[in-house]
C-alpha cells in the first residue's frame, strides 16, 4: 500500500505576477487614500462644528444682554421661578432652540435656569471673565451635562455690570450634525475607490505587458545586479538614449566628468560644454581608445552602439598612469643624477679640504661660494623674470635636473610673467612636458642646450621651448600631437605619446594652440599660445597730486 503523500500547507501572501501585485497595491493604495482623506475632512469638520456651535451659543447670550427686561429685572425682583426674568429667558430659550439661558446676578447666583428647581442657587461653572466684562466662549460640563457655551456680561441702563448671560447649546446636537455628514462622505469616497480601483486595472494592464509579466522580485533582482555592477567597476560608465540624451551615469563616470545628477536627460552638449570628451560621448569622434581630456584628467574613451538606437560610453582615468610613469622616469633620470653628483661632491669635498689643510682660507671660501652659488644664481634669475611660484619652482628643478644630465637649461631674456595666471596647474602641466621632451630630445648630443621663453602679451601667454636636438621632419610635426605616436621606445609603465598630446588638448581648451617649428641654429621649438591664461591686468597705483596753497 502506497504511503499517504503529506498534506499540502496553505500558503497565504502576495501574488508573484507584477501584474497582481500592482493593481492590489493600487487599490490598498486607493483605499487608504480614501479612508485618510475621510479621516481628513471630519477632523476639522468637528472643529468647524464646534466653532459654530459656541459662536451661536454666544449670540444668543449677545442678544439675551441686550433686553433691557432683564438687566432690570435682575435689579428690582427677586430670583423666582414666575418672575419675570425666568419667563423673558424660556422664551428666549424656546425661540433660540438652546439649551438652556441662564441669567445670574455679580455673586453668581441663577435667576433663570431651564430647571426651576436650580433658580435661586450658585452656578456650577466659574462666572469670573464674563462678571469682569469679557465675552466667552467655551465647550464644558455643567448640571445638564455637556454643551457648547457662550458668557456675557449684564449691564444694566448706566452700563454697569450687573451680572451675566450664560448660554449652552447641546453638544449631542453638535455630534448628531457631524454623524449626519458620514454616510454622503462615504458615498463620495466609495465612488473615488471605485475610479481609482479601475485606473488602477488600466495601469496594471500597461505594467503587464512592459514587463512581459515578470515578477517584481525577479525585476528587483535584475537591477540589484546591474546597480551593483555599475557602480562596482572603476570605469566611467555614460548610456545615451535614441536622442543622445544622458540616460545613465554610474559614480565613476561623475568622478571623472565632473558633472551629477542634473546631466540626466540632457544631451552632451548640454551636460558638458564644447570639447573633444563631449565629441567623443555624442559619436562624431569615432574609434577605439581615444584620448580625451577633461578638466585636468587624461581619460581613454570607447564608445558601443545600442539596439534601441542609443549608446553606452566607457571612460577610464590614465592620467595618475601618466603621472606615475613620468615620475618613474624622473626619478630614474635623478638616481642617474645623483650618482654622478655623489662623485662630483666627493670631489669638491676633498678639494676644500686640501685648501684649508694648506691654510689657504680665502680661497676656501671663495670656492665654497662658487659651489653654492651657483644653484642660487639660477633661482634668483628664474623668480625674477617668474612671478607665479608654482612655475618658477618647476624651472628650477629642472635646471638641476639638467645640469646633472648635462644639458643647460636657459630661461630667456625676453621672460616676464606676472603672478596673474588663471590656471597655473594646467601651465605647469604643459611646460613640465614640453621641457621633459626637450630634454629627452637633446640627450647624449654634444652642447646640449634648453631655452624657455614665457612672456605675457596682454591677457594672453606665449610659451616658446627651444632645443638643439635633431629637430622634427616637417612631414611629422602634426603626427607628434597625435596620441600614441612617439619616435621613442615606449617605458616599461606604459605607452608613449601622451605628453604631446595632453599638451595640445589643455591649449585647445583654453581656446589656444600648440605648434612646432625649426628653432634657430637646428633643433626644435615648440610654441604654445593661451589667449585666455590671465587674469584682469592689475590697477596702476597713480600719486595723489599736492594741493597748491
Amino acid at each position: 500500500m502506497s504511503p499517504t503523500p503529506p498534506a499540502r500547507r496553505l500558503r497565504i501572501g502576495l501574488p508573484r505576477r507584477a501584474f497582481s501585485q500592482v493593481l492590489l497595491t493600487q487599490v490598498v493604495i486607493a483605499a487608504g487614500v480614501a479612508v485618510l482623506a475621510t479621516g481628513l475632512f471630519l477632523a476639522p469638520l468637528s472643529k468647524q462644528l464646534d466653532q459654530e456651535a459656541m459662536r451661536r451659543a454666544l449670540a444668543i447670550a449677545q442678544t439675551t444682554a441686550q433686553d433691557p427686561k432683564i438687566a432690570e429685572g435682575v435689579l428690582t425682583t427677586p430670583p423666582s421661578t414666575t418672575g419675570p426674568v425666568q419667563q423673558e429667558a424660556e422664551r428666549i430659550r424656546k425661540a433660540t432652540r438652546a439649551e438652556y439661558v441662564v441669567v445670574m446676578d455679580l455673586r453668581g447666583f441663577r435667576w433663570s435656569h431651564t430647571t426651576p428647581s436650580l433658580i435661586g442657587r450658585h452656578v456650577s461653572t466659574s462666572a469670573k471673565e464674563a462678571l469682569a466684562g469679557q465675552d466667552v466662549m467655551q465647550i464644558d460640563s455643567g448640571t445638564l451635562g455637556r454643551s457648547a457655551r457662550g458668557k456675557v456680561p449684564l449691564y444694566d441702563a448706566d452700563h454697569r455690570i450687573v451680572g451675566a448671560v450664560s448660554v449652552g447649546i447641546a453638544y449631542d446636537s453638535v455630534r448628531a450634525r457631524l454623524l449626519s455628514t458620514i454616510p454622503g462622505l462615504f458615498a463620495y469616497a466609495g465612488g473615488a475607490l471605485a475610479a481609482g480601483a479601475l485606473a488602477a486595472w488600466l495601469i496594471s494592464r500597461r505594467v503587464h505587458r512592459q514587463t512581459r509579466d515578470l515578477a517584481f522580485s525577479d525585476i528587483s533582482a535584475l537591477l540589484a545586479e546591474r546597480e551593483a555592477m555599475l557602480h562596482g567597476i572603476r570605469e566611467g560608465v555614460v548610456a545615451l538614449d535614441r536622442d543622445g540624451r544622458v540616460r545613465l551615469l554610474n559614480d565613476e563616470a561623475r568622478r571623472l566628468l565632473g558633472i551629477g545628477d542634473e546631466a540626466v536627460g540632457r544631451s552632451p552638449d548640454e551636460a558638458l560644454g564644447e570639447g573633444r570628451t563631449t565629441d567623443v560621448l555624442a559619436g562624431r569622434v569615432t574609434g577605439t581608445d581615444l584620448l580625451t581630456v577633461r578638466g585636468h584628467r587624461v581619460l581613454v574613451a570607447n564608445r558601443m552602439p545600442t539596439d534601441d538606437g542609443g549608446a553606452v560610453a566607457t571612460l577610464r582615468d590614465r592620467t595618475e598612469l601618466e603621472q606615475l610613469g613620468r615620475e618613474l622616469d624622473s626619478t630614474r633620470g635623478l638616481i642617474d643624477a645623483l650618482r654622478a653628483q655623489d662623485h662630483e661632491h666627493a670631489n669638491r669635498m676633498h678639494t676644500l679640504l686640501g685648501l684649508l689643510e694648506l691654510e689657504m682660507f680665502e680661497d676656501a671660501v671663495e670656492f665654497a661660494g662658487e659651489v653654492v652659488g651657483d644653484h642660487r644664481v639660477t633661482a634668483e634669475q628664474v623668480t625674477e623674470k617668474i612671478k607665479d611660484p608654482l612655475l618658477a619652482a618647476l624651472l628650477v628643478g629642472k635646471a638641476t635636473v639638467a645640469a646633472e644630465r648635462g644639458v643647460a637649461l636657459w630661461v630667456s631674456d625676453r621672460t616676464r610673467l606676472p603672478d596673474r595666471l588663471v590656471d597655473p596647474r594646467g601651465l605647469v602641466t604643459v611646460v613640465g612636458n614640453l621641457v621633459d621632451n626637450a630634454l629627452d630630445a637633446v640627450a647624449a648630443t654634444p652642447h646640449a642646450r634648453v631655452e624657455v621663453e614665457l612672456r605675457a602679451e596682454g591677457r594672453a601667454v606665449v610659451l616658446t621651448v627651444r632645443d638643439t636636438g635633431p629637430g622634427i621632419p616637417a612631414e611629422q610635426r602634426e603626427l607628434v600631437f597625435t596620441e600614441g605616436w612617439s619616435t621613442k621606445k615606449p617605458p616599461a609603465h606604459g605607452k608613449r605619446g601622451i605628453g604631446l598630446s595632453l599638451v595640445r588638448r589643455l591649449a585647445e581648451r583654453q581656446g589656444g594652440s600648440a605648434v612646432v617649428g625649426d628653432a634657430d641654429g637646428g633643433g626644435a621649438q615648440f610654441t604654445v599660445a593661451l589667449p585666455e591664461a590671465l587674469t584682469g591686468p592689475e590697477p596702476v597705483l597713480v600719486p595723489a597730486r599736492e594741493e597748491t596753497r
